[in-house]
């Protein structure tokens, strides 16, 4: 085994977690090890997502996750460090923030699937409602700030229409203070709807 005594669990979260995965969902997972991966272990473990990558499997080509030193995880980061990462799409790690965040930990707590290892609850320490309202409102701030500097990057139909969904469901996660699906802030926001109380009415 490639992470042997270093490997202490592996949990889905994202949609597959909150149950509103379709078709088109990523896989997004989580690895908790003991320590920070070695070079030997690295390496290994680009073979094996190689691998993997290349399984008749169409969830195969959509693994979408990070490896967590166990006290990295514990905790909401005060300064967020890169872990080993597997995008979407990718057939190798690199080094990333993407799922060092206060949400991927909320959700992996509340409603992470367990594959192997302890219960997630006993990894990750209570988060408090203003840490993750705190991280959603900075990131709908600094990520609006980037598409309005950078609009040709999202002009296009996949990321219009993404844009759209993550700002939904990113209000309503802050206004509930809990996270939710992409599915389930666009039924509250009542996009395409224009009903009483939805989110047309906030924009205008």
């Amino acid at each position: 085994m490639i992470l042997g005594h270093d490997f202490i669990g592996a949990y889905l979260q994202g949609s597959f977690a909150v149950g509103d995965f379709d078709p088109y969902s990523d896989v997004d997972f989580i690895i908790v090890v003991e320590r920070e991966l070695s070079e030997a272990q690295i390496q290994a473990l680009q073979i094996m997502h190689a691998r993997i990558y290349r399984l008749e499997s169409s969830w195969a080509q959509h693994l979408d996750g990070s490896y967590f030193p166990k006290e990295i995880l514990k905790r909401p980061a005060q300064v967020v460090e890169q872990l080993w990462y597997l995008d979407n799409g990718s057939q190798s790690l690199v080094k990333s923030i993407h799922c060092n965040t206060v949400v991927v930990r909320w959700v992996a707590r509340r409603h992470g699937v367990r594959l192997s290892g302890p219960d997630p609850l006993m990894l990750i320490d209570p988060i408090p409602v203003e840490v993750l309202r705190q991280e959603i409102f900075e990131t709908m701030r600094d990520w609006g700030r980037e598409i309005l500097t950078q609009p040709e990057k999202y002009s296009n139909r996949f990321y219009q229409g993404f844009i759209v969904l993550s700002y939904c469901r990113m209000l309503h996660d802050y206004l509930v203070g809990s996270v939710g699906s992409k599915r389930s802030g666009a039924e509250w926001s009542g996009v395409g709807q224009n009903r009483p109380g939805s989110f047309m009415e906030w924009i205008y």
